[in-house]
């Protein structure tokens, strides 16, 4: 029997960098201020050399950010405090 906090993550991540397609569900890092904490984004764009991602935020549905295009994608604190 599982209790609370056990079980599986409700995210079905891709952590390929070159199978990245728009639509896929990432863990992207902003480590210029919150080091390898994960966050949780949306694949809206996917480019050679980076991907615009949708933090899903229900306050900014129109919000974009630019981030690396690796396993967890890096965006910089501008573009996820902007």
């Amino acid at each position: 029997m599982k209790t609370e906090g056990e079980g599986d993550c409700p995210f079905a991540f891709n952590f390929e960098a070159d199978t990245f397609k728009v639509g896929d569900t990432v863990s992207y890092r902003v480590p210029e201020g919150f080091d390898e904490m994960p966050f949780v984004g949306i694949l809206l764009e996917v480019a050679e050399d980076y991907v615009v991602i949708s933090p899903n935020d229900p306050s900014d549905p129109d919000r974009r950010m630019r981030g690396t295009r690796e396993s967890r994608p890096v965006v910089s604190m501008k573009e996820a405090t902007g």
